[in-house]
């Protein structure tokens, strides 16, 4: 019998909208123990995909970046302390500010439901991915990670069909 994506996808995907804050992405990714997330609107479109690659990314670039305004030498002048506030609440804002349409991946790999498990192997082989996404259209229906299609191997090398 040949497995499809269908077989070993997940239909409970943990999603982001682009307009969510990296902030809140972050807060999701480590609340649900994930490592990537599709982007999908308001429709229910695919419109990306976001991983914690890409999160941690732009925490680095907030960090590194200056605050702005005339404020960002002031510590290293004399008598010049900031006034209320403090760098981490900045740096919080900043990445409240910043939204997951600004980092995520546009152009993500999908496949239909029918794609073989064979196929979907040689996919995340090929191009060095943990996760691929299911969907019909632009709608995504499921996710399938390496971690299902080696949940199928294990069912085989235990005595169940493969």
């Amino acid at each position: 019998m040949t497995h499809l994506a269908r077989d070993i996808m997940q239909t409970h995907v943990v999603t982001v909208a682009p307009e969510t804050s990296i902030a809140d992405a972050i807060r999701l990714f480590v609340e649900e123990d994930i490592g990537g997330a599709p982007v999908v609107d308001e429709d229910g479109l695919l419109r990306g995909v976001v991983s914690a690659r890409d999160l941690l990314r732009a925490v680095a670039e907030e960090h590194d970046s200056p605050s702005g305004g005339s404020e960002y030498f002031r510590e290293d002048l004399e008598f010049s302390a900031r006034e209320g506030g403090s760098d981490l609440e900045d740096f919080q804002d900043r990445l409240g500010e910043r939204s997951v349409g600004d980092v995520m991946t546009e152009g993500c790999l999908t496949v239909s439901p029918d794609t073989p498990a064979d196929t979907v192997a040689r996919l995340f082989r090929e191009n060095r991915v943990h996760r691929l996404l299911v969907v019909e259209g632009r709608s995504l229906v499921g996710i399938v990670t390496t971690f299902d299609l080696l949940a199928l191997f294990d069912k085989a090398l235990r005595g169940s069909e493969l």
